[in-house]
């Protein structure tokens, strides 16, 4: 027995669970619209009910490659639950509870509201405790508005933890990567309870339940892979890990390339966690810190042993021999893959995060981040039917023990009948790409930001963007309409996926740079993180800079709303404050309570590494009764102006 598993003798060995058992038979179901139409019979909303759950799943397989029985039960988790489809038949399947949760549907240019509903209740009614710790010494929702411990923290080993906080369990959603108003965008303060409790940037389209909320979308962006995930402040990282997560495909039935792609059964998406299991087949988290006297429950990064994909352990998917489109997600809490097929066949990436590529790329092998997505087209036309096809993972913290596990992914077995047949794709896939890239104008002003990080005792403390906390005044403030760079300097170890919201933004460039005379001298401007000024940058980026700027890769030339900042690193964006399309939002970005940006390493977000940004408007952007409003004091001054004069005119004749 490995080390790991003599210290938790509960902790299921993942060699020990048989793989390609499991059977993906088609992608996640659909939720149900109730659709709206105007008078020519055309759809202009839909409405859907989703609740949040707790239930029992089978996540891992029942037998083994002989038939015989594994003993594993189901797991308990917490997913989205509504009404569904078969997203292959449309056949109606009821009320579904799910995790991956059923996926939306939307259609480009209809707006759906969606009234999320927190019914994290037991049998009675009465609201869950949380199956993993709430570590109340990080700055998060908080309900119930309890003083957090402070350091050097005495803590109680979980289960019971600190049972105070355990109960009632916050969520609130973000639709990550859409273009919504900062009402609607799943901000971490905006969240609710079971029992009816809101947080200070509650927000709903109407009046509703106590226990809900209403959001509204407008799917006003091009097509691509969005996804839904929970967004509450401190505790993200356990909610999601519950199973709070789930696809949105937005789609434009009338595209042209669309007709070119395959779909229905040969169109995959394929969400892939990292997951741990105790032997009694419920999930694991760790219940003790890093720095147990500061933050007791708080790790820097999850990492499971085992991996799971829409929602089962190592799966095995048969398919035709013919084209597939797969839209991958890393919903890992902090894990990289870094893909590719055990026959070493090539694939073409069609898409990222905002939609498609500028061009095909043909790969083989495939980089994603926590929270990335890429679209890819994958040919199985030319293998022999009976022949397995795995999907490997080569990005293994320690190779030589974990290539048997966390480097396999999921099975493909092809079978003897023909799929979809290849078509011939365009060379420009996007029309918001054409021309050089970046396709972006240049900006009119950049940010220099900085990743760092708060030693503790044993290892980092806290992570932080731009040397600040979550609560430090606001020093991202971008015009709306305008263009910035933002160049992210990660003078820290590890590589972090940063996530901006709202916005879908090009990747300018990458360039090496001195990080330890970097670091030196920032922290000579600023002293050391958390600081409690404005953040100093240095005078000039030149002297650190090493090497030539790295261009973007042909799979990086599109648009993202994640992108990796390597270790060692200057990585420089480019965002445009506009729909993707450089068009006005449909509604006012720069009202309701902001936006955030932040790590997509789920840990990292929820101690600090996340921070408010605002969308400031500009006179010819407000609206209109406030501009009408401008221009009746503007005038009736005048007025009083004019006959003040002449009054005064007058006297002195």
């Amino acid at each position: 027995m490995s080390p790991v598993f003599s210290q938790f003798p509960d902790l299921l060995d993942p060699n020990s669970i048989p793989q390609w058992i499991n059977q993906l038979d088609g992608p996640p179901p659909v939720f149900v619209p109730e659709n709206f139409f105007d008078n020519n019979g055309k759809i202009i909303r839909q409405d859907y009910i989703v609740s949040a759950t707790e239930f029992n799943q089978q996540i891992l397989p029942t037998s083994d490659t002989m038939g015989n029985p594994t003993g594993f039960g189901s797991t308990n988790v917490w997913g989205y639950e509504g009404q569904a489809l078969d997203a292959i038949t449309g056949e109606h399947l009821g009320n579904i509870q799910n995790t991956p949760g059923p996926t939306f549907e939307a259609i480009q240019g209809v707006p759906i509201q969606v009234k999320w509903v927190n019914n994290l209740v037991d049998a009675d009614g009465n609201p869950l405790l949380h199956s993993f710790p709430i570590d109340p010494t990080l700055h998060w929702a908080n309900p119930k508005g309890l003083e957090s411990p402070s350091p050097p923290v005495t803590a109680p080993s979980f289960p019971p933890g600190f049972s105070n906080v355990q109960s009632p369990v916050p969520i609130v959603t973000h639709l990550h990567g859409a273009e919504v108003s900062s009402a609607f965008d799943g901000h971490p303060e905006a969240w609710w309870t079971p029992d009816g409790i809101h947080g200070p940037a509650y927000n709903s389209v109407f009046s509703t339940d106590a226990n809900s909320a209403v959001y509204e979308y407008p799917n006003s962006q091009p097509p691509t892979t969005l996804w839904y995930h929970d967004h509450s402040l401190g505790i993200t990282r356990i909610n999601v890990l519950s199973g709070l997560a789930g696809f949105y495909l937005l789609r434009n039935s009338t595209s042209s390339l669309a007709e070119l792609l395959p779909s229905g059964e040969y169109e995959m998406p394929l969400v892939i966690q990292d997951r741990s299991f105790l032997s009694d087949g419920s999930l694991y988290f760790p219940s003790e810190g890093i720095n147990p006297t500061i933050h007791p429950y708080w790790q820097s990064a999850f990492l499971g042993n085992t991996v799971m994909v829409n929602g089962k352990v190592w799966p095995n998917m048969n398919v035709k021999q013919g084209l597939y489109r797969f839209r991958l997600l890393d919903g890992s809490n902090a894990r990289f893959y870094n893909f590719s097929f055990s026959n070493n066949m090539s694939f073409i990436q069609i898409g990222s995060d905002g939609g498609y590529l500028k061009s095909p790329v043909e790969l083989t092998s495939l980089l994603l981040a926590p929270a990335e997505r890429a679209d890819i087209l994958v040919d199985f036309s030319n293998i022999p039917a009976g022949q397995q096809v795995i999907l490997q993972n080569s990005a293994l913290t320690n190779y030589q023990t974990e290539t048997e596990t966390l480097g396999q992914i999921v099975q493909f077995t092809v079978v003897d009948e023909t799929g979809f047949s290849p078509k011939p794709l365009p060379s420009n896939l996007n029309p918001t790409l054409t021309g050089d890239f970046p396709s972006l104008p240049l900006p009119e002003k950049e940010r220099m930001l900085t990743l760092t990080a708060v030693q503790g005792p044993n290892d980092q403390q806290a992570l932080l963007l731009d040397g600040q906390k979550w609560a430090s005044p606001i020093s991202e403030n971008p015009i709306l309409g305008t263009t910035e760079d933002w160049i992210i300097v990660n003078p820290i170890l590890n590589a972090h996926p940063i996530h901006v919201h709202l916005v879908q933004f090009q990747l300018v460039n990458r360039q090496e740079f001195n990080f330890t005379a970097y670091l030196y001298d920032w922290t000579t401007l600023n002293g050391d993180p958390p600081l409690d000024h404005p953040t100093e940058n240095v005078p000039s980026l030149e002297p650190y800079l090493i090497g030539q700027p790295i261009a973007p890769s042909q799979n990086e030339q599109g648009w993202k709303d994640t992108i990796i900042a390597y270790s060692g690193q200057v990585t420089t964006i480019r965002l445009r404050f506009t729909g993707l399309d450089g068009s006005n939002f449909p509604f006012d970005a720069t009202v309701g309570p902001g936006y955030v940006w932040h790590c997509h390493i789920l840990d990292h977000e929820d101690n600090e590494m996340m921070r408010p940004m605002n969308i400031i408007g500009t006179t010819y952007q407000l609206p209109i009764w406030t501009l009408i409003t401008i221009a009746i004091i503007g005038i009736t001054a005048f007025i009083l102006l004019f006959y003040k004069f002449k009054y005064l005119k007058h006297r002195s004749r």
